[in-house]
């Protein structure tokens, strides 16, 4: 059990605003191991307020396993994009079977917006910001409305983009926890292997970062992970980690 948390009650006194919260949660905790922040988040700092988003793609299973060992019924929100690699949707009930994870909450695209905006489903052809959007952006504001904060994998050594990611940050008025942050290659290889983790299958094939099919392929030699997300482009993420989920998250009709 770990040792009782100091009250937030200091933070709110310094800035009500919701970015110097996340900030002096990290300056708090932002140090203590993956597992430690997520049980001091799940038990006591959003006590039945936080979800966990995952994508089951690539990195996916040590999150999902260090939140099975905390709370195997805690929210997890995964987004249905219908653009997703068989690959994909397999793993993703395969790791709910290996984790006993009680709720999985799958959330996609609005219909008659994907009927207004892309009805031959080849927007990602022409417009991938507007793709992710309707598919990614949109349905994962409304997934993680309900929640205080939600939990995420991201690690800074996924791409330069991410070099300076916190563990705590605000997104508008909720708090997204990035308990992993600080880890490397070598420490989520040694965590796969000392708790004999699946793989998603595609890994096998250069897949380090996995999205919608379209949009992903295997990674070069050389390359950081992310390097197969929308090859050719200068686009470099979806939008869910973006200013555009802020302000879905405020529109009026959430």
């Amino acid at each position: 059990m770990l040792a009782k948390p100091r009250p937030l009650d200091h933070i709110a006194d310094v800035d009500d605003g919701v970015a110097a919260k996340a900030a002096g949660l990290d300056a708090l905790y932002g140090h203590l191991k993956p597992l430690e922040i997520i049980e001091r988040s799940a038990r006591e700092l959003f006590h039945d307020e936080i979800a966990a988003v995952s994508s089951f793609g690539a990195d996916s299973a040590v999150l999902l396993h260090m939140i099975a060992e905390i709370d195997r019924t805690l929210p997890v929100i995964f987004l249905d994009t219908g653009k997703h690699f068989e690959e994909t949707l397999g793993y993703r009930d395969a790791l709910v079977a290996d984790f006993g994870l009680t709720n999985i909450q799958v959330i996609k695209p609005e219909e008659a917006a994907l009927a207004r905006i892309d009805p031959a489903g080849n927007l990602h052809q022409s417009n991938t910001d507007a793709c992710c959007d309707v598919r990614k952006v949109e349905p994962l504001a409304r997934g993680v409305a309900p929640f205080r904060a939600w939990f995420t994998g991201r690690k800074r050594f996924q791409a330069s983009t991410r070099a300076a990611l916190p563990v705590f940050e605000a997104v508008g008025a909720r708090i997204r926890i990035n308990p992993l942050a600080h880890w490397t290659t070598s420490d989520q290889a040694d965590y796969m292997r000392a708790h004999a983790l699946r793989e998603n299958p595609l890994v096998a094939y250069g897949y380090l970062s996995i999205g919608c099919f379209p949009c992903t392929q295997p990674v070069q030699p050389g390359e950081d992970a992310r390097s197969g997300r929308w090859a050719g482009h200068a686009k470099t993420e979806c939008g869910i980690h973006l200013s555009g989920l802020e302000v879905s998250l405020t529109d009026a009709s959430l």
